[in-house]
């Protein structure tokens, strides 16, 4: 083949060597408009994991690196004089020059044509002269930008502002330092990469970086400025630059990777934050991924649908991991006042790759300081220690989420939810959530969705509640109370999730006549005031009947589009009376109801309200306006928040991933200083256990997994070889407390 590689990166560089290695051959040419010692920054990190690829696919490369490298397994997170040390984690770093001077000799060696100090042609006309054009030309790559229209780039700049220093000394650590200044926070991120010398990043929110007049500093005044923030951490030294300058953080995402012969690697194709050191290991495993295609695949382009295929997955894993990160460093301001351990758990936690139990296997010691501090008793797992709202004490940090089950007739719950609701109070979480309990006919999903608006309906969520009090002993059930609004009248989810009745439906109504899905959903009715006084007297008696039923907690659905949510959102309410308008007023209706139901539930029972933290569009609720949501409904009488986001709009685009949703809950919990119900892809018993104890959230709720194990909990307790008073197994169950041996082959 002829090869053209754009960009003398190690992500180009180290792709030219492989495949020249690969094929002496292939014709492969690089081109890079800078000088060979020309870099950015100063020390690269590499995971063993990527060093094995490395060592696989060209040892002569590997024993290099290896003889290059300084290792160290410990991180310092300093904050207020105070340096807390966590150990086992394993590091390897070399200089960036180091690096690119061991990738040049090995293309030289292997016969690359390197061509230093020259503009690349075009990716256009090297493929036509070529087999394959790499476009490694980095976060500002002309390539990506000349073929955007099929790429289809994403490219999101952030709010903190960073440089890349050095200082002439190595520290024995990753160092994450938090300096509080009069402009605002400000954080050091520091490794070595040589014996005698060490990265350097300072990072602050821009706001911060203006006020601390470092837009208007030169290089010498920056350095200077650095240097005197972080003396104790620099002991005194200075710090120097290389041609260094203040930049935005830019996260890169592309639709596609490849065009025709053209294909992107490295930060041409995506970035991740420097916070979890993922550039160049990115780009380097990039190289091993598209080389082993390449040879699997003598078809370029199916070598190149390969290579996106295999890495696509991973590299999404790590920008989600790197964006979890990158906002928490955002987010230090509101974090500040958590105590000095869990601060450092919660540093190092932040992307969710590190947990509560790997971190316990790497530093046991480090994990039980933190535990204690947080008054966790040794050998208990976080999420089980009880946590207590009003005059209810949950013995654990678990909860059942509300999952509609779509299965009652005419509001009436039946054997299903009876079995349903049973086996998982049975199962040993600490709160039971019901689905949504619509409070009116009108005021369902669909037709089969439960309700509290008949005499019926009480007495069979009594024998729901009874059964669950009387063999579950410990565990709390809590009824979900709300209106369906303007996405009422629909099919059962499995018949076709949001689409209209095709008959028997009835009308629905709004804070403004927006149809849910424009052209599919009915028009809403606009209601009146004597209507909505009517739905708040609608809440007020179910929420009276719950009382009389003995559900044990209340949640407001102010969540999910459904009517309160509509209330609360600027996309779905246009109204221009005193509920409409600026977000005070659309929280207006939503308080009355809320004070209505507190009025008429016990004043020893809890109360909580679900709320939708952001509707992931444009336009709508923010984590601004949830935080100033969460404070209102606290200022009236909630106990917690359960905190979650969007489908309040259906063009939403929201950002899965691994507890996804619990940065909003993190923000609530910190600055409305409300207790917060986390929700939202939290899986795993180590998930649960990492959130409590980082501070991120009292309560998780759980749904799906509970879907999956209706004794999620109870097994949560047996995996961790955890008895105490946390979790109780039913008597009937007590023989299956243990986990079954592994069964023995042979």
């Amino acid at each position: 083949m002829r090869v053209a590689v754009i960009g003398g990166g190690p992500g180009g560089l180290y792709t030219a060597a492989l495949l020249k290695r690969q094929d002496p051959g292939h014709e492969v040419t690089l081109w890079e408009r800078n000088a060979p010692d020309d870099t950015f920054g100063f020390g690269v990190v590499l995971s063993d994991e990527t060093l094995g690829g490395i060592e696989g696919a060209d040892p002569d490369v590997y024993a290099a690196l290896r003889r290059s490298f300084v290792r160290w397994d410990a991180i310092d997170v300093v904050r207020r004089g105070r340096a807390l040390r966590s150990g086992g984690h394993g590091f390897a770093a070399l200089g960036r020059h180091r690096l690119l001077r061991i990738l040049h000799e090995r293309c030289r060696g292997l016969g690359v044509d390197l061509r230093f100090r020259t503009e690349a042609p075009p990716a256009a006309e090297l493929a036509r002269s070529h087999d394959l054009v790499v476009a490694a030309d980095g976060v500002h790559s002309a390539t990506r930008a000349a073929h955007a229209g099929h790429f289809r780039p994403t490219l999101t700049t952030h709010r903190c502002r960073y440089i890349w220093l050095s200082a002439g000394f190595a520290f024995d650590a990753f160092r994450f330092e938090i300096a509080e200044t009069e402009h605002g926070v400000m954080q050091l991120h520091g490794y070595p990469y040589a014996p005698d010398a060490s990265t350097v990043i300072v990072e602050m929110r821009e706001e911060v970086w203006r006020r601390a007049g470092f837009d208007r500093r030169t290089e010498e005044e920056t350095l200077r400025a650095c240097a005197a923030l972080f003396a104790d951490a620099l002991g005194g030294r200075p710090l120097r630059s290389n041609r260094s300058t203040w930049t935005a953080f830019r996260t890169v995402v592309n639709a596609r990777w490849s065009y025709g012969r053209t294909v992107l690697l490295g930060d041409a194709a995506h970035t991740a934050h420097f916070s979890i050191g993922s550039g160049t290991k990115l780009a380097v495993e990039d190289a091993l991924a598209l080389a082993g295609q390449l040879a699997a695949h003598p078809d370029v382009p199916a070598a190149l649908a390969a290579y996106e295929a295999e890495r696509r997955p991973l590299v999404e894993s790590t920008q989600r991991a790197a964006r979890a990160s990158l906002e928490w460093f955002e987010e230090l301001e509101w974090r500040r006042d958590r105590t000095p351990r869990r601060f450092a758990f919660d540093l190092l936690t932040r992307s969710r790759r590190v947990t509560h139990d790997n971190l316990r296997l790497r530093d046991p010691a480090f994990v039980a300081a933190v535990e204690a501090e947080a008054g966790v008793p040794a050998g208990t797992p976080p999420m089980f220690t009880p946590f207590t709202l009003r005059g209810l004490t949950l013995r654990n940090r678990v909860v059942v989420s509300a999952m509609d089950m779509y299965s009652a007739t005419d509001g009436t719950p039946g054997d299903f939810h009876l079995v349903h609701l049973g086996a998982r109070a049975l199962g040993g979480a600490g709160l039971v959530m019901t689905e949504m309990v619509c409070v009116s006919p009108e005021g369902r999903i669909t037709p089969g969705c439960t309700g509290l608006y008949a005499p019926e309906h009480e007495a069979a969520w009594r024998r729901i509640t009874d059964f669950a009090h009387t063999a579950a002993p410990g565990t709390a059930v809590g009824v979900q109370l709300g209106h369906s609004g303007r996405k009422g009248s629909t099919r059962l989810m499995w018949e076709g999730i949001d689409d209209p009745l095709p008959e028997g439906g009835w009308p629905v109504a709004g804070p403004s006549p927006l149809p849910y899905r424009p052209g599919v959903s009915q028009v809403p009715r606009e209601l009146d005031a004597d209507e909505l006084r009517a739905i708040r007297e609608q809440f007020a008696n179910a929420a009276a009947s719950a009382a009389r039923v003995g559900f044990d907690l209340l949640e407001l659905h102010c969540a999910h589009g459904y009517l309160l949510s509509s209330f609360l959102s600027p996309l779905t309410n246009h109204r221009d009376d005193a509920y409409g308008g600026d977000l005070p007023r659309r929280l207006a209706y939503p308080l009355e109801v809320f004070d209505a139901v507190r009025a008429v539930w016990p004043a020893d029972r809890p109360m909580t309200v679900r709320i939708s933290a952001t509707d992931w569009a444009p336009g709508g609720t923010t984590a601004d306006d949830a935080v100033t949501v969460a404070r209102a409904f606290a200022a009236h009488g909630a106990d917690a928040v359960d905190v979650s986001t969007g489908q309040v709009v259906p063009d939403e685009r929201p950002a899965f991933g691994r507890s996804y949703q619990t940065p909003f809950a993190d923000r609530i919990r910190s600055e409305a200083g409300v207790p917060v119900i986390a929700v939202g892809a939290i899986s795993s018993w180590d998930d649960v256990n990492s959130l409590i104890l980082a501070g991120r959230a009292d309560l998780c709720a759980l749904g799906r997994p509970h879907l999956y194990d209706p004794h999620w909990t109870l097994h949560a307790a047996a995996e961790q070889e955890y008895a105490g008073p946390g979790v109780s197994w039913p008597v009937q169950y007590r023989a299956g407390s243990r986990k079954p041996p592994v069964g023995r082959r042979g």
